[in-house]
């Protein structure tokens, strides 16, 4: 828990046994211990170097933490001015790739990385060392398990980078909605459902991309990284233009605005629906057999006084059952959020996902 102001466990230990009990001598910290005797005095250095013990002038001296919400928090501090110092070398350290990067040929704007192992690590990185917005578009294969990126996009999403994401139906189809997409979602995550995505893509910031070097690949063992050129900017308009006509997974598809009247599950249905599943893939999420699924399905139109699935959703719409298609950002004259990029220049807010 203190290794971040520079404490083993054993450091620890010690610490937390000072604090818990009267001034001990070194005996009497070196019967309470599992620590030989030359490591303890190694540790009792460390700890007094760093202000968290004191030690009386008496012989033998006994040693006392020091309040730890004053100690750990002057190194804590110590420890935010070291990033903040890092941080500041990293960004100077950016513009000068930038520049060099200007100057780079044509042939090194495009990078292939093959091999599984290695396109997982770069998917990996390139999702940890976004500084503002992910943005991708999810399609099978995968080279990494969305399971396995997961716990990486919710500590992303904690760090306040935003993620944008166009899942394809028929990928969306064979996972599950609810213990997979919707709680990413709730964390903050914006998703769409596109019929069926032209691509895989992964975009992160205004930097880099990512996307399989085979049209259709059966798997995905070759990638190739995009940096910033024409085609990089190409890469992000597409995003941006599936993005406007893609229909929304609302954060908690149980309960619809303005579907107070339906029941849960009826409410969830229609959210299903209007995201373009399947028959089949719908009651699959929902956990029902197709002749159940169909049972409901057709009294959820008669319950909407329709006839058919087409002016189900009609209805659904004009109801607010189901949220709109585009977002006041999505407008026209809109103006998308820049930020200031390392070297000083535009930034946009981009973005990446499940590879």
């Amino acid at each position: 828990m203190l290794e971040i102001v520079g404490l083993d466990n054993s450091a620890q230990t010690v610490y937390e046994l000072l604090i818990d009990n009267p001034p001990a001598t070194f005996d009497d910290i070196c019967q309470r211990v599992d620590i030989d005797d030359a490591c303890l005095r190694k540790v009792l250095e460390k700890l007094l170097s760093l202000g968290l013990v004191k030690s009386t002038a008496c012989v033998p001296p006994k040693f006392t933490a020091t309040a730890p919400d004053v100690a750990l928090e002057v190194l804590l501090l110590e420890q935010q001015e070291q990033i903040k110092r890092a941080r500041l070398y990293v960004e100077q350290l950016a513009g000068r790739y930038v520049r060099t990067a200007a100057g780079w040929e044509p042939t090194e704007l495009v990078e292939v990385v093959s091999g599984q192992q290695a396109v997982a690590q770069l998917v990996e990185q390139i999702v940890r060392s976004t500084s503002h917005e992910i943005r991708f578009i999810d399609k099978h294969p995968y080279v990494v398990a969305p399971t396995v990126l997961a716990p990486v996009e919710a500590e992303m999403l904690r760090r306040g980078i935003a993620y944008r994401a166009l899942y394809d139906t028929a990928g969306l189809a064979t996972r599950s909605i609810q213990a997979e997409i919707e709680p990413a979602i709730a964390m903050g995550e914006q998703a769409r459902v596109l019929p069926e995505a032209p691509v895989k893509l992964i975009l992160s910031d205004r930097r880099l991309a990512l996307l399989p070097l085979q049209s259709n690949p059966t798997m995905v063992d070759s990638v190739v990284a995009v940096h910033p050129s024409a085609i990089l900017d190409a890469l992000s308009a597409l995003f941006e233009a599936l993005w406007r006509t893609a229909l929304p997974i609302p954060a908690d598809s149980t309960r619809p605005v303005g579907a107070s009247s339906l029941t849960p599950e009826d409410a969830r249905l229609i959210t299903l629906l209007t995201a373009g599943l399947p028959d089949q893939a719908v009651a699959r999420q929902l956990g029902l057999s197709y002749r159940t699924f169909q049972r409901r399905l057709g009294a959820l139109i008669e319950f909407l006084g329709v006839r058919t699935r087409f002016q189900a959703g009609l209805q659904a719409a004009f109801h607010g059952l189901v949220p709109p298609p585009s977002s006041p950002a999505d407008q026209p004259g809109a103006q998308a959020p820049r930020e200031s990029g390392p070297a000083g220049g535009d930034q946009d807010r981009s973005g990446q996902g499940a590879s």
